[in-house]
């Protein structure tokens, strides 16, 4: 609907995870051309940021090793939750992997502290008129993305019309620039340099952007509440996978911890085309019932360090196949569909070996 008048065909994204990938890359010293050429090339393991090891990680995520209540006695649990409105004590439900659909939105809302209040349905109003009277040159690049993306997704295609919404409007939000300077800022001191322009939000549409988004579909059926959680959730998380940064929960540091977990579980298996599920959070990769487990798991830990851990297992259970292959086709074609994936006993297994 939005883009129907909108030639597309001259139109790029500016920036994808293979290209991020090759800057994150660059950051390595020169190649020892002595080495064996037969062994994995590491390619993070110079860089020093503290990430944790399998027995760390264990501890962190005890609480998914733990045996689970009852179905019925759970969804009773999560409504008594509910009523609390307290978010430390929801993101104790979302870590047991196991949330109820139909309180799940609810449960998000409070830990990310995006419930819909004066304001928000204020600057919501606001932002849907400046998208009525204003045409920003990023607003080709946002059809252009939900175009190769949630349109040629049979899980998010019907969503096409609320993702160009929530993506316009994301788009014209000067308050997530504010909001990701003041925590940039509060890890590092602000530098001096060239300034460029860019879109009011701050952030240039890369591509797979909305499919930080297209999850959020199956929550929320009203565009408003949808709009403020996923604002919530990219601020808080989605930033950190697409930018370099040297956060603990950034994507250098989940390339590590993903890079250090093989070194010491499955050496062979050094593969970069896990690089777009990290920096989508497996958006498009998972099922989105399975990707919003994952996403509850994150939430509830407070963590995207999980996200490597998925990585490296999944890795592991493909392994017979993967060893059979040596061309980069085949790897991909090995590691393309996700769809038999569960999250829950994978991430269970991952924690429990030695």
């Amino acid at each position: 609907m939005f883009e129907s008048q909108v030639d597309l065909s001259n139109y790029r994204p500016v920036y994808a995870p293979k290209d991020l990938l090759e800057v994150l890359l660059s950051l390595k010293g020169p190649t020892k051309h002595e080495e064996d050429e037969f062994l994995p090339r590491w390619e993070f393991s110079h860089i020093a940021l503290p990430v944790k090891n399998l027995f760390e990680l264990r501890v962190h995520f005890g609480d998914l090793l733990r045996h689970d209540v009852g179905v019925a006695e759970w969804t009773a649990q999560c409504h008594k939750v509910l009523a609390l409105r307290h978010a430390p004590v929801c993101q104790q439900v979302l870590r047991k992997g196991c949330t109820p659909a139909p309180v799940r939105g609810q449960l998000w809302a409070f830990v990310l502290g995006s419930h819909i209040d004066t304001h928000q349905t204020e600057h919501w109003d606001s932002l849907k008129s400046t998208v009525m009277m204003t045409d920003l040159i990023v607003d080709k690049l946002v059809f252009k993305d939900v175009q190769l993306t949630a349109t040629n997704d049979d899980q998010y295609f019907v969503f096409e019309d609320v993702l160009y919404q929530v993506m316009l409007c994301f788009s014209r939000d000067a308050e997530i620039g504010q909001l990701l300077s003041a925590d940039s800022n509060s890890q590092n001191p602000p530098k001096s340099g060239k300034q460029f322009e860019g879109p009011p939000c701050g952030i240039v549409p890369h591509h797979g952007i909305c499919m930080f988004a297209a999850p959020f579909c199956y929550l929320y059926d009203t565009p408003v509440k949808l709009y403020f959680t996923f604002r919530a959730f990219y601020i808080r998380y989605c930033h950190r996978l697409t930018t370099i940064n040297t956060h603990p929960q950034g994507i250098v540091s989940l390339c590590l911890l993903y890079e250090k977990l093989l070194q010491t579980h499955e050496p062979q298996l050094w593969i970069r085309v896990v690089f777009k599920w990290l920096m989508r959070a497996f958006s498009g990769h998972l099922p989105p019932q399975q990707l919003l487990i994952l996403w509850d798991l994150v939430l509830g830990f407070d963590s995207l360090e999980i996200l490597s851990l998925l990585a490296v297992i999944i890795l592991s259970f493909r392994k017979e196949s993967l060893m059979q292959v040596s061309y980069i086709e085949n790897i991909e074609a090995v590691l393309a569909d996700l769809s038999s994936i569960k999250v829950l006993p994978l991430i269970q297994l991952a924690l429990s070996r030695d």
